[in-house]
């Protein structure tokens, strides 16, 4: 497993969590969503904080117990 940090970009992100990429942006601008890295005019998500933010919104389902 590697120790560094894996960044990606606003369209990896998009295709990774089924988001349109339109929602990333309206989502920075209004400082909601994914925390990002900005870089001049680059963004950047970092891969930990995407699966940190989506397990965070996860729902929990009940089970059926029914067999």
């Amino acid at each position: 497993m590697s120790l560094e940090p894996k960044y990606l970009t606003e369209v990896q992100v998009a295709e990774i969590t089924g988001r349109a990429l339109s929602t990333l942006r309206n989502e920075r601008f209004c400082r909601r969503g994914i925390s990002y890295i900005k870089i001049g005019r680059s963004v950047r998500y970092s891969l930990e904080d995407v699966v940190r933010y989506m397990e965070s919104n996860r729902i929990e389902t009940m089970q059926d117990n029914r067999s």
